[in-house]
């Protein structure tokens, strides 16, 4: 039995269901959408009361399975005006299972800054937020842990989220306490601003009872020992999602300059320092944590916590999206200057992946140098203090471009688009161009993949079965990291789902989650007032071949589209 907490903000009255079997399983992504889906809200103003937020915790969360407490947060983006799922890691989701919450809706506006504390024995408390008004996360976690002590977890709106910037992700506490694991993406945390919610608190307790425990537990032993033997489970223990980038930069697909080229160093004449070779061993000697768990129980531990030259921490984590966005697509080339910016980020709680697509477009209109390091922390400067400027910045890459007049800015429905550039890492990109969620690599990415001599028809449909897959494992609260596992062993996934939760459901479940879920979300973009248009890559994608692979964009919407139709079929 899990509950499910709606919450009517204005009045502070709660309504609560008692969820069990199926109902708690059917979570995460799929509950977004289909939640959404069903009110009807394609129309609504993503920043009026009308828009609910909605937090959803998945069947595993509060136990110790690897890779299991991720937390989903939903609403209409007023990023993208589509639907939106952004999910975070850090100890949220964990938090919520242990007091058996399943999920959480925030509907309505305060009428006053809030603070919510769920406490042990059905408590929900309610807090006035005004002294934290405009105070970073890093300082606003410190004072909250003051108050409700170390075994809770936090949801913090940060100061861009308070006037509704578009850059506004929502920050979760990771296991050592940082507010530094954000479900980023499509202003979440604009929406949590509008609603007047500064920060959530929820205890630590133990973990739920569970329909058949010690099977479970069985099953967390021995997934444990499957992702322990699995070789790109130990890449990512030894080198963090920064790997990737030595990838992308070695086959020319990594954001560099705006996206005017996708290489940032010929690593035959010289290091790649933004690397993850090149940042795990300078790392290492300077005692930093390479090998960091983000949410508890997981032994991916993808993660890091990065040092400066004396061994002092900076920021935790660096990770590749970040690398690629706001490193080497502002033109960065030093991770000492891109973990100082990274930092400033996280206290402002902000998507690195939508300020490094605004800082590259504002580059390219010439009002800042690629590599300027001083004019990028004027930018956060400008955005912190919610200065004219500043609230422009906060609106996000598309928007600027626009304000600005610039002609190459990098996104899909007014989402910045993630560091693959599509016309080399071509899978991702129509992944990208088809998903409901904007230009979101985490909807099925594939950059590996050789598309070499393949039909269009042939390369969607690799896209979409991976986006089916990432769709349930987003409704799972699964970290996408562990699919190399999860995709190959489903029926194991799925028996132990029904031994945590007294269900039957089939091997085919969870394969059917996953394609509910792009329906709806399909299904609510469309109601929404999106179209076929809206699917296709900005211009220069096609008119401009990128260096030094010398490529440009293949794949136009309305060809895709027809490939995606016949996979449906």
């Amino acid at each position: 039995m899990r509950q499910y907490h709606h919450i009517e903000l204005s009045t502070r009255q709660i309504r609560t269901e008692e969820l069990e079997g199926e109902a708690i399983v059917r979570a995460g992504r799929y509950l977004i959408a289909k939640t959404l889906t069903d009110a009807g809200l394609g129309d609504v103003d993503p920043l009026s009361g009308d828009n609910p937020l909605i937090f959803s915790a998945g069947p595993f969360a509060g136990t110790n399975f690897s890779n299991a407490n991720r937390v989903s947060v939903g609403c209409k983006s007023p990023l993208t005006l589509g639907v939106k799922e952004a999910n975070g890691g850090g100890t949220f989701a964990f938090a919520m299972g242990q007091l058996k919450i399943a999920g959480i809706t925030l509907n309505g506006v305060a009428d006053d800054w809030t603070i919510i504390h769920f406490g042990k024995e059905g408590l929900i408390e309610f807090h006035d937020a005004t002294e934290f008004l405009g105070m970073g996360n890093f300082e606003t976690a410190e004072k909250l842990h003051e108050r409700f002590g170390k075994k809770v977890s936090l949801g913090l709106c940060g100061p861009v989220g308070e006037y509704q910037g578009l850059l506004s992700g929502i920050a979760f506490s990771d296991v050592d306490l940082r507010p530094s694991r954000l479900a980023a993406r499509g202003g979440v945390g604009a929406v949590m601003g509008s609603k007047k919610v500064k920060a959530i608190v929820i205890d630590l307790d133990r973990m739920p009872p569970l329909h058949e425990r010690k099977k479970v537990m069985g099953a967390v032993k021995q997934y444990r020992k499957m992702l322990d033997e699995e070789p790109a489970i130990q890449a990512f223990q030894q080198t963090g999602t920064a790997m990737v980038a030595d990838y992308t930069n070695h086959v020319g697909g990594i954001p560099v300059r705006n996206f005017t080229a996708g290489q940032a160093v010929d690593t035959e004449t010289g290091p790649f320092k933004l690397g993850g070779d090149f940042l795990r061993e300078q790392n290492i000697a300077r005692g930093g944590e390479q090998t960091h768990a983000c949410m508890p129980g997981c032994i991916i531990q993808c993660s890091n916590v990065y040092a400066d030259e004396n061994g002092n921490e900076v920021v935790s984590p660096i990770e590749y999206e970040t690398i690629g966005l706001l490193g080497t697509n502002c033109g960065l080339s030093d991770p000492d200057d891109l973990a100082k910016l990274n930092y400033e980020a996280n206290d402002l709680g902000i998507d690195t992946i939508e300020l490094g697509g605004t800082i590259g477009v504002l580059m390219d209109s010439g009002r800042g140098k690629f590599g300027d390091v001083e004019y990028m922390q004027s930018v956060l400067d400008d955005i912190r203090q919610g200065t004219e400027d500043g609230k422009l910045y906060a609106m996000g890459t598309a928007r600027v471009g626009e304000a600005l007049g610039v002609e190459r800015v990098p996104v899909i429905k007014r989402q910045a688009i993630s560091a693959y550039d599509p016309r080399v890492i071509e899978v991702t990109g129509l992944t990208m161009m088809m998903t409901a969620q904007g230009a979101d690599h985490t909807a099925g990415n594939l950059p590996s993949y050789d598309s070499k001599d393949k039909t269009t028809e042939e390369l969607v449909a690799v896209s979409l079965d991976m986006q089916a897959m990432c769709a349930a494992v987003d409704s799972l609260g699964l970290c996408v990291f562990g699919r190399s596992v999860t995709n190959e062993h489903v029926d194991f996934i799925v028996q132990a789902i029904n031994d945590a939760h007294g269900v039957e459901l089939p091997e085919s479940f969870f394969v059917q989650l996953g394609k509910e879920t792009l329906k709806l979300e399909d299904q609510f973009n469309r109601s929404a007032g999106f179209t076929d248009s809206d699917d296709e890559l900005p211009e220069f994608f096609y008119k401009e071949n990128l260096p030094p692979s010398d490529r440009a964009a293949r794949f136009h919407t309305a060809e895709v589209n027809d490939a995606a139709a016949k996979w449906w079929s």
